[in-house]
């Protein structure tokens, strides 16, 4: 999956909310607690600090006990913004926003973010919801809906991320949640609420896998429980990212963007071919659905 900077294109083309665990702790209490410091050399650290009249991270480099990635990382969790050191493997590594936030990929993805505030999520408005949409499959679209949830968790947004490729679903994969149920047990009735999932790692993030393949995917997300569940979640959810399946073979794309009421189209350079994109476009316009912009991943 390309893991390239994007670029922002035509603008026409129950609360699981939970307090960080690092919030108004010292950065030694949160490097000791999550493993990165003993309190013996925590202490060691402090002596030297009072000594030489440094900060805790500058002691603690100086002794060579912490690297400045330990030290960014538990800044982040005193200021709300946790994400995971390299060495964590609770999640794929290609969900870049939560592993290395502050690489040029995700710096995009915040220009991006920026750019959606302002043209389409408005809780007052009631548009919450957002389909990420392409044409055709490896085209990016599973990997920038995973990161688009976790740079919106990241501002402090109560996201929840859908996957709703009920064909050939990855969203479980990248966020290691194994089998079991999700967005089509809902739409069964073969499963409740619990099927949404926190992410714990990430504060504000809860993901809906997709559950069982189903034998009739658009007649499921066609169903009026869809529109209903959206609802729903609304309440708990100030953003809701959708995953879709590629919109050239199916129309679940296009029946999941009139649902959420907005889509973002995603096109991939040198692989893209422009006529499908045009006319999941077009698709997409005549069933009445926003589109609020484009994103090329330049391969």
């Amino acid at each position: 999956m390309n893991h390239s900077p994007i670029e922002v294109l035509d603008p026409q083309g129950t609360n699981f909310r939970t307090r960080a665990a690092g919030a108004g702790r010292s950065i030694g209490a949160i490097l000791v607690d999550n493993g990165r410091l003993t309190p013996e050399n925590a202490e060691r650290i402090l002596r030297l600090q009072k000594d030489e009249g440094l900060r805790f991270g500058e002691a603690a480099i100086r002794l060579g006990l912490l690297t400045e990635d330990d030290i960014r990382h538990a800044l982040s969790h005193q200021f709300d913004y946790p994400y995971l050191p390299i060495d964590d493997n609770s999640l794929s590594k290609e969900l870049v926003a939560a592993y290395q936030p502050f690489s040029p990929s995700v710096e995009h993805l915040r220009a991006l973010r920026s750019q959606l505030m302002l043209r389409w999520f408005d809780s007052d408005a009631n548009r919450k919801a957002l389909a990420i949409v392409s044409a055709e499959a490896k085209e990016g679209r599973s990997y920038i809906a995973a990161n688009l949830a976790i740079v919106f968790s990241q501002l402090g947004e109560r996201t929840l991320l859908i996957d709703a490729d009920l064909r050939s679903p990855s969203q479980h994969k990248l966020f290691k949640l194994g089998d079991g149920p999700g967005l089509s047990s809902l739409l069964s009735e073969r499963a409740g609420m619990e099927a949404v999932r926190p992410i714990t790692s990430l504060l504000g993030l809860s993901v809906l896998p997709a559950g069982p393949t189903p034998p009739n995917p658009q007649e499921l997300l066609g169903r009026p429980a869809f529109a209903a569940l959206l609802q729903t979640l609304g309440h708990d959810f100030d953003v809701i990212i959708i995953d879709t399946p590629p919109g050239a073979g199916y129309a679940d794309a296009q029946t999941v963007a009139v649902r959420a009421g907005a889509a973002l189209l995603v096109t991939r350079q040198n692989h893209s071919l422009l006529p499908k994109a045009h006319q999941l476009l077009r698709d997409l316009q005549q069933f009445g659905a926003t589109v609020v912009g484009s994103v090329l991943n330049d391969a």
